[in-house]
């Protein structure tokens, strides 16, 4: 049985013998109400958020096992740590960013960025010019272009396009500043720039 089911069957548990809920609170009243005991709701938080956690994770660990892992991890420490989150933030930015760092720690245990490294450096076996202009068109050339980065920028880029963040949500994920992330922003879209169009001009020397 895997972590995240125990928790589910442990919130079920906790749900026995509680009154039928009648009204419908806001995710922010949901979490208040964890904190002060009512763990059975996190059920709510599991149901709304894992699948957007699993696909965040899956993009930075570009992996579907280490996601499927990760988002149990995630959501178990969101739960331990509930007492922690302060109504001032925003409760999904604060689950990205237990998200972020935990997923920034596995690659960083994996040497992940070493590993990939050495994958780009791999020579991809050419046929003809009317394959490589067929994997041109059928590849996702960004996210190939997006494996050039490092962790951090991929992160920036990943919650701006992918995840439709705000810079403001994007600033409280990462811990700076609104401004801040914006120019992180701007500046990492300029390196994805940069390798697309150096990736462009490989493409077309070897077709030509």
């Amino acid at each position: 049985m895997s972590r995240l089911r125990l928790l589910k069957c442990y919130i079920y548990r906790n749900r026995r013998n509680r009154r039928k809920e009648t009204n419908v609170d806001s995710m922010e009243e949901k979490i208040r109400r964890i904190q002060a005991g009512d763990a059975h709701l996190f059920s709510d938080v599991i149901r709304l958020y894992q699948q957007r956690i699993y696909l965040y994770c899956f993009r930075l660990l570009n992996s579907r096992e280490e996601a499927e892992d990760a988002v149990q991890d995630v959501l178990i420490k969101a739960y331990q740590n509930i007492g922690q989150y302060k109504p001032q933030a925003d409760f999904v930015s604060w689950l990205y960013k237990i998200a972020y760092h935990h997923c920034l720690n596995q690659l960083r245990r994996q040497k992940f960025q070493l590993q990939l490294r050495e994958l780009l450096r791999q020579e991809v076996a050419v046929n003809s010019a009317e394959q490589m202009v067929e994997n041109r068109l059928f590849s996702e050339p960004v996210s190939a272009a997006l494996g050039k980065l490092n962790v951090e920028d991929r992160n920036l880029l990943i919650l701006r396009i992918y995840e439709d963040k705000s810079f403001a949500e994007i600033g409280e994920i990462l811990g700076v500043s609104t401004a801040t992330a914006r120019k992180r922003y701007e500046r990492t879209k300029g390196k994805l720039k940069k390798v697309l169009e150096r990736k462009e001009k490989q493409l077309w020397t070897r077709v030509n």
